[in-house]
């Protein structure tokens, strides 16, 4: 089935085709999640936002993109929205416990981080790695991630952060420069 055949269908609210979509798609969108949130169960609890996000509102696809490129958009966003109000949480749970204030739930639980069964080797050299890649700004972190782990374009990036190819160059060069000098420093420290 042809893309344009596929969005036609899925507009129509095809099952089939929506099926086909999710088949397609889940993997690369509960990989992108979890790299972003760093939770594996959540990552899945946000997959299926995203999907249910893509069925109630493909009408408003417009086409400028590859229909994934346009399903990514909505991971990433999904999931840095999910880390904002997790920021929200522990900032309002930080000033309950400040002033005080007996009357609101102050045991909103911080994100988990536990990793999914990915078989690594060497579980210490992903742990190190993972906290360079944590310690990155978020948009350099995205851009790297969508690069070297989902293996795109900086084309489809730009398209996806919604910037410019040039941005994402640069974004992806400056986050592998800030993580050779992470690493470097660590083991220089460690070694």
């Amino acid at each position: 089935m042809h893309e344009e055949e596929l969005i036609h269908k899925l507009k129509e609210k095809d099952e089939h085709a929506f099926r086909v979509v999710f088949e397609a798609n889940k993997n690369k969108v509960i990989n992108t999640c979890f790299r972003i949130v760093n939770n594996f169960d959540v990552a899945e609890d946000l997959t299926q936002d995203v999907f249910i996000k893509v069925y109630q509102s493909v009408n408003q696809f417009r086409g400028d993109s590859k229909l994934s490129t346009w399903i990514y958009k909505i991971a990433v966003s999904k999931s840095l929205d999910y880390l904002r109000a997790q920021k929200r949480k522990k900032r309002f749970t930080f000033l309950t416990n400040i002033l005080g204030d007996e009357t609101l739930d102050n045991k909103i639980p911080a994100p988990e981080s536990n990793q999914p069964g990915i078989a690594i080797d060497n579980e210490e050299r992903f742990r190190i790695l993972q906290n360079a890649m944590d310690s990155l700004p978020e948009n350099q972190r995205i851009a790297f991630s969508l690069s070297k782990y989902d293996e795109m374009s900086n084309k489809e990036i730009a398209g996806i952060m919604e910037t410019t190819v040039s941005s994402i160059e640069s974004l992806i060069f400056r986050a592998k420069k800030n993580l050779q000098k992470k690493l470097f420093n660590y083991y220089k420290k460690h070694l």
